[in-house]
């Protein structure tokens, strides 16, 4: 009998043949959106990790869904389950302004919060700093102290809502004042869930909101997790990011191998501070891009999944389930919108959405139609969280779980990154970790590289974006816009001088004194910058004490 291998020779000899002699293939290049080469046609042969035993057993690189290697997805059933997590990011303006969006979001169907804070809040900055003027309130939410998170989430039930926050360098402070606004608001911090996204390694590679060297970030940012692990047990503390990598330029399997990377050195971190790694893996989650290869990017996922189940039991040795399961939410990709013909981006986030669901993701965010001129309206944000019911409810995608599984296409893909992404790892360790990688600039150069590839194939019309480079259209966008008043800073600075006049000077000395020597003997800073919050400490005050004893990061020339 002969093998799949040998139809496909005779295919191509014979039916092939006679056709391509009629109707020449396009001269367009079939490659993924990172680079890969596609065939145009897939058999068993080119997937034989996947394929099913005489017996009946899964293959070693597919399995069952919720099984290792969670190639098919972390639980069995998915979304027949429960749905995914519909987690629209918001923020803008004031505190109030944010609160009234995030009501809104929840009288519409959305499941979960998701926070979007300013700059000067991303990189420490009080609001009437003069490094945060023109920047309060215009890309996130302006929260200086835990006065402005009370009125953040003022009105929502805290121990019944998730709440995810994107932020980095100062994660440890947003989440003390976090903690108190629901201390204060008789919420046990046991029943708090969400995740922040505490992520700061992919902040040297790919976005930039740093503030201290890499080294006492990271154990910054650990102090964080082991805190929660015995106070907060529901939270997860890191959400470790490729969403960034991947907008900065990064292609998907460096996406995929940065963030892994990335992974290893958090665990080794908390395994150095002495914590239970097995606890801690289990607790981490992830974030990744859905961008518009479709195919590919269901691939990624998979391949994710199936890479972080065997770092985890074959590198750290933990061979307990819910440590190698790898959960991630998805943000469709916002580097793909166009300001030209917006209205185009609802076919996009529609495609990038779909790919997240049949990847297998655990929370998802669509992206708003009009995010490439300003910060989405309130009617643009419903059709995005509108987007998602829709797959949920109306496609039939969510019935089954994994229904891409056993494509040859998909399997072969899936391989095709893994194999990919462990080569670039390998690269990775070879260099001493993320950590040195990141310093040595291995990670921005491979960005950066990428991103210029990338932009240079949609100037010569090699990569085809619809409305800018190809079926234009010679007219402007007509299309209502939101505009955050620049005036809330003035606001903002009257609101500080009232909290900073009403307040105990005394022991707001004192607990500045107590995370300075915290910090400075190397112990955790958490309950220093809970007693801060409590003392109606600012933000920019408790980051410029840490600043005194980290000092500030200024990138080296050969991190370029």
């Amino acid at each position: 009998m002969s093998g799949s291998g040998d139809n496909r020779e005779r295919w191509e000899k014979t039916t092939l043949r006679k056709t391509l002699e009629r109707f020449p293939e396009r001269k367009d290049g079939f490659t993924t959106g990172s680079g890969l080469p596609v065939d145009r046609v897939y058999i068993p042969d080119d997937a034989p990790g996947a394929a099913f035993g005489s017996d009946g057993s899964p293959g070693d690189t597919l399995g069952l869904p919720g099984e290792y290697p969670f190639t098919r997805g972390v639980q069995p059933t998915m979304y027949r389950g429960r749905l995914w997590t519909m987690r629209q990011y918001a923020g803008f303006g004031t505190a109030a302004e944010t609160n009234a969006r995030f009501r809104y979001l929840l009288e519409q169907g959305q499941t979960g919060l998701s926070v979007a804070f300013d700059l000067p809040t991303q990189m420490g900055y009080d609001a009437d700093d003069e490094m945060a003027e023109g920047e309060v309130g215009r890309v996130g939410v302006s929260v200086c102290s835990v006065e402005d998170m009370k009125v953040l989430f003022d009105g929502i039930p805290l121990g019944e809502v998730s709440t995810s926050m994107t932020i980095n360098a100062t994660a440890p402070l947003v989440m003390a004042m976090y903690l108190v606004a629901a201390e204060e608001a008789g919420v046990d911090f046991g029943q708090l869930r969400g995740t922040v996204q505490n992520d700061i390694l992919k902040e040297y590679a790919a976005r930039g909101t740093h503030i201290y060297p890499p080294k006492p970030s990271v154990g910054f940012a650990i102090d964080l997790c082991a805190y929660c692990a015995e106070h907060v047990q529901k939270w997860n503390t890191i959400s470790i990011s490729g969403y960034h990598i991947r907008e900065a330029g990064a292609t998907a399997v460096e996406e995929l191998a940065f963030t892994l990377a990335d992974g290893i050195a958090y665990v080794e971190a908390a395994k150095e501070r002495g914590l239970d790694v097995e606890t801690f893996a289990a607790r981490l989650s992830f974030f990744f891009d859905a961008h518009n290869d479709f195919f590919e990017e269901v691939a990624k996922l998979r391949a994710a999944r199936r890479m972080w189940a065997r770092i985890v039991g074959e590198r750290f040795g933990i061979d307990s389930p819910r440590a190698q399961m790898l959960r991630f939410h998805t943000q469709t990709a916002g580097c793909t919108l166009t300001a030209q013909q917006p209205e185009l981006n609802v076919v996009r986030v529609t495609l990038q959405a779909l790919a997240a669901v049949l990847g297998g993701t655990q929370s998802l965010h669509t992206n708003s139609r009009d995010e490439a001129l300003a910060l989405p309206t309130e009617q643009s944000v419903r059709i995005a969280l509108r987007t998602q019911q829709v797959i949920a409810e109306e496609s039939g995608v969510a019935s089954v779980t994994d229904p891409l599984g056993g494509s040859y296409y998909v399997e072969a893909l899936t391989d095709r990154i893994e194999s990919e992404a462990r080569a670039e790892l390998d690269r990775i360790d070879g260099m001493g970790g993320a950590t040195a990688a990141i310093e040595n600039g291995h990670f921005q150069r491979a960005i950066a590289k990428s991103a210029y590839r990338q932009q240079k194939e949609v100037e010569d019309e090699e990569r085809v974006v619809v409305g800018v480079n190809r079926y234009t259209v010679d007219e402007p966008a007509r299309m209502e816009v939101l505009r955050v008043d620049p005036s809330i800073r003035e606001d903002k600075l009257e609101a500080l001088a009232r909290l900073r006049d009403s307040r105990d000077s005394s022991a707001v000395e004192g607990a500045l004194k107590r995370l300075e020597d915290d910090a400075t003997a190397g112990r955790s800073t958490m309950e220093a910058a809970l007693e801060c919050a409590r003392r109606r400490v600012t933000l920019g005050e408790m980051s410029s004490v840490l600043e005194k004893v980290f000092g500030r990061y200024k990138p080296s020339q050969a991190a370029w």
